[in-house]
């Protein structure tokens, strides 16, 4: 079993910085790959980064790369998302999840365990 905690959310103006973390305990070492979505008000919880937790190989959605960068600590079993140029239209609630078995990293459907979560607010 895993266990996740999201940390390093908070209030933001447009265009700052913010740096998500998300601190893995259990049996982390069948952990295939981590991932970050995030959820608005009234609108579906939607992919927004993922790391293979071996590799190191890392996937984003169109609208955050150049921004968004996701990275791992492997002796903290940490996975970190550093936001920068944040927009309005970031605003959301931020999930960290993992997944446990070979998967597609982008697909909500892959993960098995997952965070309270974050609430990131970006004003304009």
């Amino acid at each position: 079993q895993v266990q996740l905690v999201e940390s390093g959310g908070g209030l933001v103006q447009a265009g700052g910085s913010l740096r998500l973390s998300c601190a893995a305990s259990g049996r982390t070492s069948s952990t295939y790959g981590m991932g970050w979505f995030r959820q608005a008000p009234g609108k579906e919880r939607e992919f927004v980064a993922a790391i293979n937790w071996s590799a190191g190989n890392s996937y984003y959605v169109d609208f955050v790369k150049g921004r968004f960068t996701i990275s791992r600590d492997n002796a903290k079993r940490t996975v970190y998302l550093q936001m920068n140029s944040l927009k309005p239209e970031d605003t959301a609630v931020y999930y960290c999840a993992a997944a446990r078995s070979l998967g597609v990293l982008l697909s909500i459907k892959t993960y098995d365990y997952w965070g309270q979560g974050t609430q990131v607010t970006v004003s304009s």
